[in-house]
């Protein structure tokens, strides 16, 4: 329970459900502005077409804001879903959670996947989702409030469900919000189990690419650790809300807790999936040893690790920072799992980092990660490949509530720009921001928490910055836009996609921004060739994004996958479907709801999600073809340099493709030809993915397609009609 220090604004008493087949069958409303607590009841018609998770998030934001609502407007919400399948024990990688927003780096609506306990947990507190609207009172004049920001708690023990005002002098920054909190909401040891956390920071306050933190206790260590909910700035709209924290407390729960329909199938589903980890991981991937961070020499191997700006694909350097350096740094012995009951237990952490910069210099601190995306993007994509930098930088973005992918991308952009003479000293401040300088790229990050400098212009975003560079600074508008690795104005996660056309569907052609959580098709494409045709490419964008959809539905991790995938899978009709797994879900998803269904029905489920965000972009006034641009060196070689370092594959191309003789023609000319054909490459699988996904031309969904998926709702085909 809260110490006194924290008064109650307002509260709500309830009486938490028993959950029933993964639903608690209702979820909470919170606006912590007017300080309203409600319950809202979830349909049989909302879990059947929306299924929980992202769909629940869409739904409920769909039906808070207005067309014209922003990521700054008060009626702007911030919804946190875990799906019917998330808290289970049974099948590991089950305790994600989806959080949704209106962006601020996109406009649109942004979704995040992100571990910890706080999803589950708020099932166990009886809630299928949470939405978080309006902004807390800062004027410290209405009742005479002494307070700035407020504290949104959830006691599922005790049946209510407050809003606190938290005091002034509570801090900000995770790394030491969580410490504070767990004091106030856990003051007993035993407690502290229970009780999961979500913030952002400092960092948050002054850029767009905020990110929120959401917390887990390790019992072994005896310390919170935090997973990140990292994309399209959620954690910025957090704090323009004024919300330091949400806080969520659970009784002690049992295996069973969802009340599946069907025990014995889950049990035996991941039965399946752990003796495959146990019997194929440490050959595969050591996912259980090095997380993700096993990707790294596997990127640089095939010429996809983001290097110097996404200018090149290998770096000699990069043995420095590969799976085996944070092997060696992780602890072992620890399943370091961000959810119970997950063998394949990725989630590592680097212990003892002695801070060496900052607000925390001195300190010796725990550093969850880094993750691949981490490593790539702020490691080598910006030419740091001391791992002692790299966990740095990872330690101060979880602490100040920075997203770890855009504030990498940005500075590789920014070190690019420096290096090209669109930036110099005088325009950075003093910072010498050349490509490989871990020291400056800190103090930008410094800057971005106190609210100064050029950590300001930073902290916008690469799409901002790009145009605050033309305004003020003279730049080549051409040379900006296509260098700055961003579409929609999401800057881009970490892998070349170059050479894999549909890897660069995969990135722009997507709801939210070029996150490969969509798809992730370049080892099909480029490497296996195994999508010779542009109908192929289509037929999987199509698929695999809705596939990937479907596991933010439900409250899954896309790793146990296909992440470790048995031999006899190569053998099957479609290997890359890991259709073996898929039949796993299938009884997981049976197995907790009861509702009978088949692999095509799990795409079904995604397809009616996916389209209704497609249309909740055009709502917003996005959402169209011209929005799926991608800068060029998403497709090619932008700089003369780029050519030259991979000039014997360029000039074979041209006679391949373009049945052209590069020993007769000026590098320039090279160059341009393969613009010209690399974009026209673009246009023709972008029609070609439309076609497929039962789309215009530009973009929209007919309403035919609405109609099928069972979702033309008079509001949803007003926003298409417009458009067709």
């Amino acid at each position: 329970m809260a110490k006194d220090t924290l008064r109650v604004l307002s509260e709500f008493a309830y009486t938490p459900p028993v959950l029933e087949r993964g639903y608690a069958g209702q979820t909470l409303y919170v606006n912590v502005g007017d300080g309203t607590i409600a319950a809202k009841p979830v349909t049989e018609e909302t879990k059947a077409k929306f299924i929980g998770g992202r769909g629940f998030d869409l739904w409920l934001l769909w039906h808070g804001v207005r067309d014209d609502t922003r990521w700054d407007s008060p009626e702007n919400e911030i919804v946190i879903a875990p799906g019917p399948c998330g808290g289970i024990t049974q099948y590991p990688g089950s305790g994600k959670s989806i959080v949704t927003t209106i962006s601020p780096l996109t406009d649109i609506v942004i979704d995040s996947n992100v571990g910890g306990h706080f999803g589950p947990y708020l099932k166990f507190a009886g809630w299928d989702a949470i939405e978080v609207q309006g902004k807390a009172t800062t004027d410290g004049t209405t009742d005479g409030a002494d307070y700035t920001d407020v504290i949104v708690y959830i006691d599922g023990p005790a049946g209510v469900v407050r809003l606190l005002a938290a005091p002034k002098d509570c801090p900000t920054d995770t790394h030491e919000l969580g410490p504070w909190l767990l004091e106030h909401f856990a003051p007993n040891d035993e407690d502290k189990p229970f009780v999961s956390f979500v913030t952002a920071g400092r960092g948050s306050e002054h850029a767009r690419m905020g990110c929120l933190n959401f917390s887990l206790y390790d019992r072994k260590r005896k310390a919170l650790r935090f997973k990140q909910a990292g994309r399209g700035g959620i954690g910025t709209v957090f704090r323009d809300k004024h919300i330091k924290a949400l806080v969520v407390r659970t009784a002690p729960f049992k295996g069973d807790e969802n009340h599946p329909a069907d025990l014995d199938r889950l049990i035996e589903a991941g039965a399946r999936i752990r003796k495959e980890i146990a019997t194929y991981d440490d050959a595969q991937n050591r996912m259980r040893h090095r997380g993700t961070a096993y990707l790294v020499q596997i990127m640089d191997d095939y010429d996809l690790l983001p290097v110097h700006n996404f200018r090149y694909g290998s770096h000699p350097e990069t043995p420095k920072i590969n799976g085996d350096v944070w092997e060696a740094r992780f602890t072992q012995g620890l399943p370091d799992g961000c959810w119970y009951g997950c063998t394949m237990a990725c989630a590592h952490t680097a212990e003892h980092h002695k801070v060496r910069t900052g607000p925390y210099k001195g300190q010796c601190v725990m550093v969850d990660g880094p993750e691949y995306e981490t490593v790539a993007g702020v490691g080598s994509n910006c030419g740091i490949f001391d791992p002692d930098a790299i966990l740095e930088i990872n330690f101060y973005c979880d602490a100040y509530g920075i997203d770890t992918i855009s504030f990498g991308t940005a500075m590789a952009f920014v070190m690019e720009c420096f290096e090209a003479g669109v930036l110099d000293l005088e325009k950075t401040g003093g910072l010498d921001l050349r490509p490989g300088n871990a020291g400056a790229a800190l103090e930008v990050l410094h800057q971005m928490a106190r609210g100064e400098g050029f950590g300001l212009i930073f902290g916008q975003g690469i799409r901002r910055m790009k145009a605050y560079f033309v305004e003020h600074f003279g730049a080549d508008p051409q040379f900006v836009n296509d260098i700055g690795m961003e579409a929609k104005g999401l800057e881009y996660s970490e892998y070349i996609p170059k050479e894999s056309l549909a890897q660069q569907g995969g990135y722009g052609l997507t709801n939210k921004g070029p996150q490969h959580d969509e798809a992730w098709l370049i080892f099909m494409d480029q490497v296996n060739h195994q999508l010779p045709t542009f109908e192929d490419k289509a037929e999987a964008l199509h698929y695999f994004p809705m596939w990937r959809t479907w596991f933010g539905l439900c409250g899954f991790c896309k790793l146990l996958w296909n992440d470790v995938i048995p031999p006899e899978n190569a053998h099957t009709p479609e290997p890359a479907k890991i259709m073996g797994h898929v039949q796993n879900y299938v009884d997981i998803f049976s197995g907790v709801t009861g509702r009978e269904v088949t692999p095509d029905d799990l795409i079904a489920m995604s397809e009616r999600v996916y389209n209704f965000q497609r249309v909740f972009n055009i709502r917003l006034g996005k959402g169209l073809r011209a929005h799926d641009a991608t800068p060029y060196r998403s497709m090619g070689p932008v700089t003369e340099a780029e050519y030259l370092s991979r000039q014997e594959r360029y000039d074979k191309q041209l006679r391949e493709w373009l049945g052209l003789d590069p020993e007769k023609m000026t590098l320039q000319e090279k160059m341009a030809a393969h613009r010209a054909y690399r974009t026209e490459q673009y246009e023709r699988l972008t029609d070609a993915v439309y076609a497929r996904r039962g789309w215009t031309k530009n973009g929209v969904p007919t309403v035919e397609k609405l109609r099928a998926l069972g979702i033309d709702y008079p509001d949803v085909v007003a926003v298409v009609e417009k458009h067709l």
